[in-house]
């Protein structure tokens, strides 16, 4: 990674970088509030823990996963869909932390997403090797509500494409604290995250946890 590559946007430094007309990376956003995102992850496993799901067809995924808000996002041999319950615990998903309400509608704000109020938080849990093919995110009722995308630990090469999966995507490294939001015109791009390397983290060690508020409902 080179100080070309990155511009003036470069990773931690909050700088802002465009994918889109209406998609953009904000560089170290969620730096200020980082601590207090991996306690409430924690509080989140402790009610609905991680596991890795399967797709209609019936293979776990590499990524696992758990949700938090009120609806959370399932993938089993019936498809992919939004619950009000975790199909693994029989009880409601967590409640999303305050401070996950505050980071999303701040970064929704900061990109002229004003009225952002998500209803739902997909998070995800990458080890070595986890990866994201690329795929829309189109499960949701509310197109006109943006995805505000969450990076903490360690990097990931986050893949941002087309309108169709054969568009050529661009690749874009996301480090610790960086925070993608993508929404109107662009809000159907096709996107994925690359393999992820096996590195070391000072806070998370070899894992990289991401996670996405939507307005599901």
């Amino acid at each position: 990674m080179t100080e070309d590559f990155f511009c003036d946007a470069l990773p931690g430094t909050g700088g802002r970088e465009s994918l889109g007309a209406q998609a953009v990376v904000l560089r170290g956003f969620a730096l200020p509030r980082a601590a207090e995102l991996l306690a409430d992850i924690g509080r989140i496993e402790q009610i609905s823990p991680f596991r890795h799901m399967l797709t209609p067809g019936g293979l776990p995924m590499s990524v696992a996963l758990t949700n938090c808000g009120l609806l959370g996002w399932t993938s089993d041999r019936h498809g992919y869909r939004y619950t009000r319950i975790d199909p693994q615990t029989g009880q409601p998903w967590p409640a999303m932390p305050e401070a996950f309400l505050q980071l999303a509608r701040a970064a929704a704000q900061e990109t002229g997403f004003d009225a952002f109020e998500p209803d739902a938080c997909l998070v995800n849990r990458y080890l070595p090797g986890s990866r994201l093919s690329l795929h829309q995110d189109r499960d949701e009722l509310d197109f006109s509500a943006p995805i505000v995308s969450v990076s903490l630990g360690v990097p990931a090469v986050f893949l941002f494409g087309g309108l169709r999966r054969s568009d050529k995507a661009t690749r874009i490294p996301l480090l610790h604290g960086d925070v993608v939001v993508w929404g109107g015109v662009d809000r159907l791009r096709y996107h994925g995250v690359l393999p992820l390397k096996e590195q070391q983290h000072p806070l998370l060690g070899r894992q990289r946890v991401n996670f996405t508020f939507r307005k599901a409902a």
